[in-house]
């Protein structure tokens, strides 16, 4: 049975005003900075040669100015600026021709093949979480959108080892975000993309590491979703919280210990070194605060945390790609904790968890002698 189409759909970006672009002095992508830290990472980093080789389907129509897919000196010498705003422009005026058709290709499929499709001809569109990292923690559920979607759009914090599950006949795309660059990541532009694919009829999953939900935008993306009349399906994942915690042996709550947690986020309103909220409340001894996205104002934070009453000896930790082989970790009292980090060199994504319960972990460094004292207490 034929989709009932009444519009014709254009895939479109409003906010970038594209037709200003002039597409003739458009420049390769190249797989830049291709170093040890960008080709170890478990997740899909900016420039990493995963990315564009998972994407590569997107650029069919320019094969002269396709991204380079080696890490040889042609693409080590690109001298493009990383966080420039027309990589961004020019990605997206490079990847528009294929996206188009890809819309009709999959229009062409919802009208001939014959199985149940909506009343109103629209696609479902899930926000998925995948989790901190490891694939295991995936829910059955994830793993069957996942395996029966469409089109995938993914994120920086979706691990390779996801990734690997997508069915063979799906077509991936990368909406990643990272401190200082954007590539295709204006939450518009994102929007833009769930919106067409699902007017086309294609099941869409939006995949987002740990949980959707949990400071990842993915309320915002269902409420305009919903706004077009576009059904949405929220599938939960691990959110780093639990999931890291875990790992550690850390228990976010604890009896006598902690009888609450909270989640905070560390970035600023304005990328500034001042976290977005530290409230006098959330310096409570009896309470476990959990920070995500808290590297670059964790100085900050710690000293208003202890400001309000919260003691410089707390437990904390900083867990760097937690649950990934490439995990790295630091414990140490919260008034060194920001000096541990930056003499460890930890990047992003890296969760910090502050509270007592902190010492209950086995790698803490007086775990045992800790942890009878506190039980004791």
């Amino acid at each position: 049975m034929a989709l009932p189409y009444t519009h014709h759909y254009d895939l479109s970006f409003s906010a970038l005003n594209l037709k200003k672009f002039d597409s003739s002095h458009l420049q390769p992508i190249c797989c830049l900075r291709c170093n040890s830290s960008v080709s170890s990472s478990p997740f899909t980093e900016k420039h990493s040669l995963q990315r564009y080789q998972r994407d590569q389907w997107v650029y069919n129509n320019n094969n002269q100015q396709r991204p380079s897919l080696s890490c040889g000196d042609e693409a080590a010498s690109c001298s493009v600026p990383a966080d420039s705003d027309s990589i961004r422009l020019n990605d997206i005026t490079l990847q528009l021709p294929e996206l188009r058709k890809l819309l009709q290709v999959l229009k062409h499929k919802r009208e001939s093949c014959g199985g149940q499709v909506p009343k109103n001809g629209l696609g479902d569109v899930f926000l998925v979480g995948t989790g901190p990292g490891d694939p295991d923690l995936l829910t059955l559920k994830a793993v069957k959108v996942i395996q029966k979607a469409d089109l995938l759009l993914y994120d920086r914090l979706v691990s390779n080892a996801v990734l690997d599950l997508v069915g063979p006949d799906a077509r991936l795309l990368y909406v990643g975000k990272t401190a200082g660059y954007h590539s295709r990541t204006q939450q518009e532009e994102i929007h833009e993309l769930l919106l067409s694919f699902a007017e086309a009829g294609a099941t869409v999953v939006r995949l987002k590491g740990g949980d959707p939900l949990v400071f990842g935008r993915g309320g915002e993306e269902m409420d305009f979703l919903q706004q077009q009349g576009i059904q949405v399906k929220v599938i939960p994942g691990i959110t780093a919280a639990s999931g890291i915690s875990a790992e550690l042996g850390i228990p976010l709550t604890h009896r006598g210990i902690a009888n609450s947690v909270r989640f905070l986020t560390g970035h600023s309103r304005k990328g500034g070194t001042d976290p977005l909220f530290v409230a006098e409340n959330a310096a409570d001894p009896d309470s476990t605060l959990v920070v995500y996205m808290g590297l670059s104002t964790l100085p900050s934070l710690a000293q208003k945390l202890i400001h309000h009453g919260l003691p410089p000896d707390t437990p904390a930790t900083a867990v760097e790609r937690g649950t990934t082989p490439q995990q790295r970790m630091v414990f140490a009292e919260l008034k060194d904790l920001a000096d541990k980090i930056k003499t460890a060199e930890l990047v992003s994504p890296t969760l910090i968890i502050i509270g007592k319960v902190v010492a209950l972990s086995p790698f803490w460094p007086q775990s045992l002698t800790e942890a009878s004292r506190l039980v004791e207490v």
